[in-house]
């Protein structure tokens, strides 16, 4: 049975959506935050979550000690109140759990339980959780997370106690505006490990097994279940690898296949930065919406990538049909695992940047006075 929310506005104009790529709270995030989980890592080299805040305080100066619950979110939270945004959805990239027992993998995202403050902070609706670190900490620990966003009113898709569960869309209702059913599920490619996939028997993620036609008829035969006339259908998917802003072909062709079924956007991420927008259909896709709270900063290597830069991806989506009306992005940049409004030079070059690999899906960005990136197509 899917999650449902409503929303009591009642009112004909676009649904106005928030969507961001990885919101990671754990490791140096969770340590800062009043409630901080046992520090121990079993990384290659950093055997301590506050390495990871020192690796930051290095960089940029000094954090303070504990932080509120609405510290990271920074200037978002302006702009999310200025955005008047119908509903808010992020990939939840993180385990919340006191689980101590860590699934053999290289890297461990954990947050406290108590730290829950900081994703309701941001009033975050609908938690995407088919990724590759909601199970960093086993089945006790994605038990935990379930059970931790369900008593603080968030709701969340893409993994359950069961393949039901795990398949299962948040069901979100505008009133006479219609409902929003959101799918989240993961690909290999984002580095899942293939046995996490939920069955009927055991807990886990709603995963594909490939990018395929076979897999496509798959999550449309969900969407299927669901879906009614005037009903729109967003699916989250956590796909490809951290770095680079190529395309596959595959991911086109399974988006493509999605939105020819019935799907009305396609919401990607798993890449540490922006990637390439198209409109296909006039529905939106977002290939790669990149890092959006991270305890990266002070990490080197592939800072060509901007990394640091973060975006609020803001789409208006017209009742009842869910076509793209309209798309604004806010350009933020993470100091002291904070989220700043980025300066006019830092969204000049994400402007360049997107209008140099958008063209090739027939989208091009525009640069506002005020900073904000506005989609054309």
């Amino acid at each position: 049975m899917a999650n449902g929310l409503h929303t009591d506005r009642q009112k004909t104009d676009a649904i106005s959506l928030f969507l961001c790529g990885d919101v990671m709270t754990g490791r140096g995030i969770d340590q800062v935050l009043p409630h901080p989980v046992n520090p121990v890592l079993y990384e290659s080299y950093v055997r301590d979550a506050r390495e990871y805040v020192d690796l930051a305080e290095t960089a940029h100066g000094p954090i303070p000690r504990p932080v509120g619950f609405d510290y990271i979110w920074g200037d978002a939270l302006e702009e999310l109140e200025r955005a008047e945004t119908d509903s808010r959805i992020a990939n939840l990239e993180t385990s919340i759990t006191m689980a101590e027992q860590a699934f053999p993998k290289g890297i461990n995202y954990r947050m406290n339980p108590a730290n829950i403050g900081c994703i309701t902070a941001a009033r975050i609706d609908c938690c995407c959780l088919a990724n590759n670190h909601i199970l960093d900490w086993g089945y006790a620990g994605l038990e935990e997370t379930i059970v931790t966003l369900d008593k603080a009113g968030v709701h969340h898709a893409g993994a359950g106690g069961a393949f039901a569960e795990a398949r299962a869309p948040v069901t979100i209702d505008f009133g006479i505006r219609g409902r929003v059913h959101v799918f989240a599920l993961g690909s290999p490619t984002s580095g899942i490990p293939r046995d996490w996939v939920a069955s009927p028997n055991k807990p886990g993620l709603n995963l594909i097994e490939m990018l395929s036609e076979e897999s496509a008829n798959r999550v449309v035969s969900d969407i299927q279940n669901y879906k009614q006339p005037g009903d729109i259908a967003l699916v989250s998917i956590h796909w490809g690898g951290n770095w680079g802003y190529e395309v596959p072909r595959a991911q086109t062709q399974f988006a493509h296949r999605l939105i020819d079924a019935g799907t009305d956007l396609v919401h990607g991420h798993s890449s540490h930065h922006a990637k390439a927008i198209e409109v296909y259909k006039d529905r939106l896709i977002l290939y790669g919406c990149g890092d959006f709270l991270t305890d990266y900063e002070g990490i080197t290597g592939y800072e060509e990538f901007r990394g640091d830069l973060s975006v609020m991806y803001l789409p208006k989506l017209e009742p009842l049909s869910g076509r793209l009306l309209d798309l604004k992005m806010i350009v933020l940049q993470s100091r002291r695992f904070r989220l700043n409004r980025a300066s006019k030079s830092d969204a000049c070059w994400l402007w360049n940047l997107l209008n140099n690999i958008c063209p090739a899906f027939g989208t091009r960005v525009e640069l506002e006075k005020d900073g904000a990136l506005k989609l054309h197509w």
